[in-house]
């Protein structure tokens, strides 16, 4: 398959007072059920017009075996949100200085799309974890931050920065590895993946 890069997520810059773009990073490794219902939870209790799937390559610092290929992860993210009009994919980190850091894709979002206003999207993990992040400071001032609990977290909302909020959801006991890991076990995966992800993985013998 051409495995060649190139920007997924670019459209004309709005020529109104600016598009609510919702920011969710991750590896998708695979995509899963889990992470399209929480980007539609993301677009209503945040108010965003999109939400784009920024999908990360190989941090060169951590090596991890079971990451597969920047462009396949990329690939299958973008035929699972086809019919996703709210959804995009974004290569953007491909494209930006290893490692990736955050601070770095939304200053480059904020230069190429200055009419666009970007919400970043992160799990109650990494919001925990948020004042380790690099320059986090920078994100705290100058973008929205919405938050999703995980399993176990305790966020107190009223004591959160004003431009830090929580997603009320149910939550979602699905996740990459598990399926990953049915995957190469022949343990059925199917219902927890969008059925072009399942295809894809198929067609292209991965995961075992």
């Amino acid at each position: 398959m051409n495995t060649s890069t190139k920007h997924f997520f670019i459209s004309p810059p709005s020529e109104g007072p600016g598009e609510a773009i919702g920011i969710y990073g991750g590896t998708f490794n695979p995509l899963h059920n889990g992470h399209i219902a929480l980007a539609k939870a993301f677009l209503q209790q945040a108010s965003l017009d999109e939400v784009w799937f920024v999908v990360s390559p190989q941090n060169p610092f951590k090596v991890n075996q079971e990451l597969l290929d920047d462009n396949l992860r990329l690939e299958m993210v973008r035929e699972a949100l086809k019919e996703e009009p709210r959804l995009k994919v974004s290569d953007v980190e491909f494209h930006l200085p290893k490692p990736s850091y955050m601070y770095r894709t939304l200053r480059h979002l904020s230069s190429t799309y200055p009419n666009y206003r970007f919400t970043l999207l992160i799990g109650g993990d990494n919001w925990r974890a948020f004042d380790r992040w690099k320059n986090s400071d920078e994100i705290v001032k100058n973008f929205k931050i919405a938050v999703y609990p995980r399993r176990g977290d305790n966020i107190d909302a009223t004591r959160l920065p004003a431009n830090v909020s929580v997603i009320d959801m149910p939550l979602l006991d699905i996740s990459s590895t598990d399926i990953r890991n049915r995957v190469h076990s022949g343990q059925p995966y199917r219902s927890l993946v969008p059925s072009k992800i399942a295809d894809f993985i198929e067609k292209h013998h991965l995961y075992i």
